[in-house]
């Protein structure tokens, strides 16, 4: 079956360099970095950053795939994007927030703006309030309030009162964060 066939009958949007060598069998670099070069020029794979292309348009790939592929390791949505979501901050998060092994900020444009906070693997491989959608992780508000606790335990919060901070000690106990005294005042 050749490359073009291989594409159009995987259900992947975006590929990794590694993930197109693998799907494509190929193990010579040069090989691999020529047949993405042609791809590229013919408008079958879109360059989304070096070591990252798509088969659709950016607009067309949800921010939230999209930024959990970026990374290309264990990740989910927490902090800040999840205050917002879940209206216990008024202001307008523009970058999207994740957790994972590395501090990395990515910015391919003015829709796409991504934020990766590290956390230790202990903290980061509990999944405890975490939860698995299409393509990527999400935290639950209580994970996201514990895990901005760790970054900032004085983090202000326009309605605490949506929270469940009984939730939040559980979760800061489970995964092992300390458990502030601001926590336990509201």
């Amino acid at each position: 079956m050749d490359k073009l066939n291989i594409l159009l009958k995987s259900t992947e949007t975006l590929y990794h360099t590694q993930d197109l060598a693998l799907l494509w069998k190929i193990q010579n670099r040069n090989t691999l970095y020529v047949t993405i070069s042609r791809y590229i020029k013919k408008s079958i794979l879109i360059k989304v950053f070096k070591g990252l292309y798509s088969v659709v348009e950016l607009k067309n790939i949800p921010r939230e795939v999209l930024g959990s592929k970026i990374i290309n390791r264990y990740s989910y949505i927490s902090c800040q994007t999840i205050f917002e979501w879940q209206g216990v901050i008024n202001q307008v998060i523009y970058p999207m927030v994740f957790m994972t092994s590395v501090s990395k900020t990515v910015f391919l444009n003015d829709d796409f703006y991504f934020i990766y906070k590290q956390l230790k693997p202990e903290f980061l491989n509990n999944r405890e309030g975490v939860e698995n959608k299409e393509g990527y992780n999400i935290a639950t508000l209580e994970r996201a309030v514990a895990d901005v606790s760790y970054f900032n335990p004085k983090f202000y919060f326009d309605s605490p009162n949506l929270i469940d901070w009984d939730r939040v000690k559980e979760i800061q106990k489970k995964v092992g964060y300390k458990v502030t005294e601001r926590m336990t005042k509201f």
